[in-house]
């Protein structure tokens, strides 16, 4: 179950109330969550394919600016290049894939399609850092461009929490 202070949270952060919240997969140094478990299929029952979820608004617009960068084309072309580098990124696609079928089964839902993508173009592209990121969080060693990625940010958080915490009067008021 989901602590209400921390669903609360995650709510300021996305601006938004969150969907198929399952648990906090990560915290930020500061304290609140910063990636989120979210469960493969919604309560309707469409398919949700991202497990790790990276909600910290301070972390998602430090790696806009590193996708606007042009790592992604990077990382892509080296991905083409470097079959070591293919294998892990492929290992990572089935590590995400296994705990999202495992996610389903602890809920008593049907697994998402063996076709159904797993995050961030795993495994023949680098689509998208914030989902490859949230996965390094989550299973640190679990994703090699996550972690690239996550190396060359900045300390988002070094300049306080990304949203007031109502669990702290101070910062609530």
């Amino acid at each position: 179950m989901m602590d209400p202070a921390d669903a609360a949270a995650v709510e300021r952060q996305l601006g938004r109330p969150p969907r198929g919240l399952r648990a906090v997969a990560h915290r930020c140094p500061c304290g609140l969550p910063d990636v989120v478990e979210t469960a493969p299929r919604l309560p309707d029952g469409s398919p949700f394919p991202t497990l790790y979820y990276l909600t910290c608004p301070k972390a998602a617009s430090a790696i806009g600016t590193l996708e606007a960068s042009g790592l992604m084309a990077r990382m892509r072309a080296r991905l083409a290049e470097d079959p070591a580098l293919a294998e892990r990124y492929a290992a990572a696609h089935a590590d995400y894939v296994a705990r999202r079928d495992l996610a389903a089964a602890e809920q008593g839902l049907e697994p998402l399609p063996r076709d159904m993508q797993s995050a961030g173009g795993m495994p023949d592209r680098v689509k998208c850092l914030h989902a490859l990121v949230g996965h390094e969080l989550a299973v640190p060693g679990g994703n090699p461009f996550g972690r690239e990625a996550l190396d060359a940010l900045p300390d988002w958080w070094r300049e306080g929490a990304c949203v007031p915490d109502a669990a702290d009067p101070k910062e609530g008021a």
